[in-house]
């Protein structure tokens, strides 16, 4: 059997590494001349984790990023709303980790090479067409960005995993449209600085739409500092969405960080974080409806491609790697390979449209709006502003939902 692989994201990569795994044969084609390391920090959760720690890739990562601890939640007076113990602090085999995007990424693209061969991976190679024929067979047309020629390739089925812009969703639901807006717009950064905190937390703080966002990447070096991302979000419904989402457009802290100014807790001065950064990367906050099918006979879609989501929970690059895996589980499973992509998209699609629509109403974060609302000047104990066991039932009904649930949740939730 032969896959073909649209998109060396995280998503393609570790569909990649899976199908390898399996004896299944791959060639990844990507339409970027030169993979390098853009984008900021990246979040993923323990199932996604414990996938990768069987594909051999734990230690290696773990060495590079942070083993969050903790997730905090504030209101924007910097009281603390809720904190609940992550990955291995809170029982699971698996760390979650905070790791620099590009980290991951030339992580899983060395192994890929490693494994699969050096050029398992072909780049500047942009699909532009693709044909399931009736012999069982899925020919793929490809434009070189290089010298504007083009080729085909041939396999036995083939994967977009090409993210949200995805040509091969786009051929499949030619309808579809712009990716949907609803107003935000986020800035990311990283700064070099003193860990805040645990020095492993992850925290958010204010409310949607102004909502900030911040956790290490790195451990402290040896003038015990590290590397922190961090978000800014506000809702810039005032203009236009005149671009697409880019990992490597700059943004202006102009734009956004006077509305941050008063945001100085006792446990960290957020103006000085941002003043201290590094370039800011603008994105406007976007995703898709959930399709109602991803297969057609032997092309279907993963990742991005299939599910692309507000960055919520930190479900984007986690989902994407479960889809590897439930993809490739499903190929080695029978040799239909129809049949295959079906079971992997029964699988998927209805898991990960929850988590899409989920994260439209912000998901855990929706902590942050009722304290807002409840007690937008603040509180002096969080219990006047919360039920007993609400907060609680918020954070396992979403652990339930995004499918990293822990012992008791069901009965929490």
């Amino acid at each position: 059997m032969r896959a073909i692989v649209a998109g060396a994201g995280i998503g393609g990569l570790a569909t990649a590494l899976e199908l390898h795994r399996r004896g299944i044969e791959v060639q990844v084609h990507e339409s970027v001349i030169e993979i390098r390391a853009l984008g900021v920090g990246i979040n993923l959760l323990p199932h996604a984790m414990a996938a990768l720690a069987d594909l051999g890739l734990l230690d290696v990562l773990v060495a590079q990023g942070v083993a969050t601890a903790e997730l905090c939640f504030f209101n924007r007076h910097g009281q603390l709303i809720w904190r609940e113990p992550r990955g291995l602090a809170a029982g699971y085999p698996a760390p979650q980790l905070s790791i620099h995007r590009g980290v991951l990424q030339q992580t899983l693209l060395d192994a890929v090479r490693d494994r699969l061969g050096p050029d398992a991976v072909r780049t500047g190679a942009a699909v532009d067409s693709f044909e399931d024929a009736t012999n069982g067979r899925v020919t793929v047309t490809l434009g070189d960005r290089v010298d504007g020629s083009s080729c085909t390739d041939t396999g036995d089925l083939l994967v977009g995993a090409d993210g949200i812009h995805s040509r091969v969703r786009a051929t499949l639901h030619p309808d579809e449209g712009p990716p949907n807006w609803q107003g935000d717009v986020l800035w990311r950064s990283t700064t070099v600085m003193e860990p805040f905190l645990t020095g492993q937390s992850m925290f958010m703080a204010g409310h949607l739409p102004h909502k900030f966002v911040a956790y290490p990447i790195t451990e402290p070096d040896e003038d015990g500092r590290c590397v922190v991302n961090w978000i800014a979000e506000l809702d810039r419904r005032d203009r236009d969405l005149a671009h697409r989402e880019d990992w490597n457009r700059v943004g202006d802290p102009a734009d956004f960080a006077p509305r941050f100014d008063d945001w100085r807790f006792d446990w960290l001065d957020i103006p000085a974080l941002i003043r201290g950064g590094g370039p800011v990367y603008e994105f406007p906050m976007v995703d898709r409806d959930p399709l109602p099918r991803w297969t057609h006979g032997r092309v279907t879609l993963l990742g991005d491609a299939a599910h692309p989501m507000f960055p919520i929970g930190s479900n984007g690059a986690s989902q994407a790697i479960l889809d590897a895996r439930a993809l490739a589980e499903a190929l080695a499973s029978t040799t239909d390979v129809e049949r295959a992509l079906q079971a992997y998209e029964d699988v998927r699609r209805p898991a990960t449209s929850a988590v899409v629509l989920s994260n439209r109403r912000h998901g855990p974060e929706r902590v942050l709006d009722l304290a807002e609302e409840r007690a937008p000047d603040g509180f002096a104990d969080v219990a006047d502003v919360f039920a007993p066991g609400e907060l609680e039932g918020i954070a396992a009904q979403y652990r339930q939902l995004a499918g990293f649930a822990r012992a008791g949740d069901r009965r929490a939730g």
